[in-house]
């Protein structure tokens, strides 16, 4: 219904630029066209399982569009530009919890200076609705965005300032069967997050979770899925722990503070601290070169380049449970690294590969990312 084209499925092997992949089909390796700008860490590791739809010769730079992706045997749609014509279609066929009743009267609708996804239509009542798709998942949990968005931002903004004059809403399209819970992702946009609980009486919101099977057609009737509000709140400030994922591409031997000299083999690491306020700027002060050194981790970047900054907002203190995991999938550790006030062995743990193209190291950021904040949660 979605996809017309024939499917085929490839491996994932890399992905060289934000709309491109490179992928094994057959015996062979080449190119296709990846129509979402999301992040996708969590989805696009190597040997991943794809479904790539061939083009019908319409002129197309790339031969093959990159349409879904196996996670634990489960296809996800991975096409950002056909989520208004599912959206639409389950409108239309009043399958949209939430929205039964409804109908689509128009797309693509300009409102002043915005223009919005689609206008829907009931006896007497309209409703401006922007549609998101949501491919970031954990368990029963399910988030958006995967990657700051400032544009995502700006359309519930935009929504909020007219929705005295009509009916305003959002549909998250949850490409994941199991999700229970929708959250926004703190973690990855707290601007975002923190808009999206602002102006939740002034938008409705409508986190729906889907199921696709192999010939990506839609499974079964779509499910509302909570938001536990109380949950979100309370991980709406600036702090937490978080995770730096190191790359040193030869070996050192590093000058480290009260350590002494410490020899770090070539490959990454991953080191765990935390910040009480004001995580976002610790963070940047980790980025940059030029600083009077304070941490244990100063000494490390001086040599090696930051790949990963990995923000777990959290009212609770989770940054020894962190590093204690980490250590359990790691290859080994820098001793008392990073842990000069507590009793762990070391916040400093070594990796052959890059650990962010790693399933493990996901389930980790998912176990504390998403399962902490809705640990308590009903529903």
């Amino acid at each position: 219904m979605f996809f017309e084209g024939k499917l085929r499925e490839a491996v994932f092997v890399e992905r060289p630029n934000r709309f491109v992949i490179r992928v094994r089909l057959e015996e062979r390796e080449t190119n296709a066209y990846l129509p979402n700008p999301g992040r996708l860490h969590e989805l696009l590791l190597p040997g991943a399982r794809l479904i790539l739809e061939e083009s019908r010769g319409d002129g197309r730079k790339h031969s093959l569009t990159a349409v879904g992706v196996y996670r634990d045997s489960h296809p996800i749609m991975l096409h950002t530009g056909k989520t208004n014509d599912v959206v639409a279609h389950l409108v239309e066929e009043g399958l949209l919890p939430g929205l039964e009743g409804w109908r689509v009267k128009r797309r693509e609708v300009t409102v002043g200076k915005s223009r919005f996804d689609l206008l829907i239509e009931r006896t007497g009542e309209e409703m401006l609705l922007e549609v998101k798709s949501c491919t970031l998942f954990g368990g029963d949990v399910a988030m958006f965005p995967d990657a700051v968005t400032e544009r995502g931002r700006r359309h519930l903004e935009e929504l909020g300032a007219i929705a005295g004059e009509t009916r305003v809403g959002v549909v998250f399209l949850i490409q994941w069967p199991f999700a229970r819970h929708f959250l926004p992702d703190v973690h990855t946009d707290l601007l975002f997050s923190q808009t999206f609980f602002r102006l939740r009486e002034k938008i409705d919101y409508f986190p729906v979770r889907v199921s696709w099977d192999g010939e990506m057609n839609l499974q079964g009737k779509p499910e509302p899925v909570s938001i536990p509000w109380e949950a979100l709140e309370k991980h709406l400030e600036d702090r937490g722990a978080y995770l730096l994922v190191i790359s040193l591409d030869e070996e050192k031997s590093i000058t480290v503070g009260s350590l002494g000299t410490v020899r770090f083999p070539p490959g990454f690491y991953v080191y765990v601290g935390s910040a009480k306020k004001n995580l976002s700027a610790r963070l940047n002060r980790h980025k940059r070169r030029r600083k009077k050194f304070r941490w244990h981790a100063d000494y490390l970047l001086r040599e090696g380049t930051i790949v990963g900054a990995l923000p777990v907002r959290s009212p609770r203190d989770l940054e020894c449970r962190i590093a204690a995991d980490v250590r359990r999938i790691s290859e080994g550790e820098i001793p008392n690294f990073g842990s000069s006030d507590c009793s762990c062995p070391s916040h400093l743990f070594s990796f052959p590969e890059n650990p962010l193209h790693q399933r493990a190291f996901h389930e980790v950021l998912e176990k504390y990312r998403m399962g902490e904040m809705v640990k308590n949660a009903g529903g």
